[in-house]
């Protein structure tokens, strides 16, 4: 009797339960023969195997909705080259300028895993990308279409503050305290204006210079006296639902930048929830490698 002409495994645990034919010329042998293993993911129709296009369709997922986000900010045609377009956005973006070289290996990849058959609109998956592939391009997704939120990866933290009304020497004592080179002053609740420590210094240099009575402008000199809206002028403000690659941008393009301070809107007079400078950096950073992002 010849054998069937072929056998069709669905996984595992059907091929457990599949007999073969067994050739009567054939000497039975005692031992059990070992159970028969097939892939899970796997469909054996008459020697073939059925290849598992799941990596190819998170991966063609992943970069239909990156070129989306790029035509967005690019405000391109619907025509536009791939490669052309992450140039494009190279310049207006930093995260499509830090993953341009990714984006446009990944564009070549898509080329070469579907193919269109001439005079047909649809497609054929041809290849199927590795895992780290996948992963690593639905990581620039996120990153491009849902990028981590400044106040998500600095919290709200402690801020140095001082009250108008209060005299010189309670900024003094603030700066001492909370080791910061930044005070945030308030008069009744709103934000006013900042002291920071080496305008303080200046103001220190110029009355003595003058000659003026230094333990009188300590205890009798109110803070507001040397709040300066030209101080503000280092300062940038943004709300609490910038990115934390605004930041960067931030510091890149102003290289005069002290800090940046978060407030609810973005708004000066606002209740001050953080202030980030360079030093925040290497927390950022840290907060950045759970996104599996490349750091600053």
């Amino acid at each position: 009797m010849a054998p069937p002409r072929f056998l069709v495994i669905l996984n595992q645990r059907a091929a457990r339960n599949v007999q073969l034919p067994v050739d009567p010329r054939r000497k039975i042998s005692r031992k059990r023969n070992p159970p028969l293993q097939t892939p899970p993911a796997c469909v054996i129709i008459a020697s073939e195997v059925v290849m598992d296009i799941s990596n190819a369709s998170r991966f063609l997922q992943s970069y239909n909705r990156i070129e989306s986000q790029l035509k967005l900010l690019h405000g391109a045609k619907a025509a536009m080259n791939f490669t052309d377009l992450v140039k494009k956005c190279s310049d207006q973006d930093i995260t499509v300028r830090r993953y341009a070289a990714e984006l446009i290996d990944y564009g070549k990849l898509r080329n070469a895993i579907v193919h269109r058959t001439s005079g047909s609109a649809d497609e054929t998956v041809i290849a199927v990308p590795c895992d780290d592939v996948v992963q690593n391009m639905e990581y620039i997704e996120a990153l491009l279409c849902c990028p981590p939120r400044l106040i998500d990866a600095i919290k709200v933290k402690k801020i140095a503050s001082v009250f108008a009304d209060k005299p010189v020497l309670s900024a003094v004592e603030a700066f001492r305290e909370n080791k910061q080179k930044t005070l945030i002053v308030y008069d009744h609740g709103t934000m006013i204006g900042v002291i920071n420590c080496y305008g303080l210094y200046a103001e220190i240099e110029r009355r003595i210079l003058e000659n003026s009575d230094l333990h009188a402008f300590f205890t009798q000199t109110e803070c507001r006296a040397i709040v300066h809206s030209s101080d503000m002028e280092k300062y940038c403000i943004l709300s609490q639902d910038t990115t934390v690659f605004d930041v960067f941008v931030a510091f890149e393009n102003r290289k005069d930048l002290v800090a940046v301070i978060v407030t609810e809107n973005g708004v000066f007079g606002e209740k001050v929830l953080s202030i980030v400078t360079p030093s925040d950096f290497p927390r950022i950073n840290r907060f950045l490698e759970t996104y599996n992002a490349k750091p600053f």
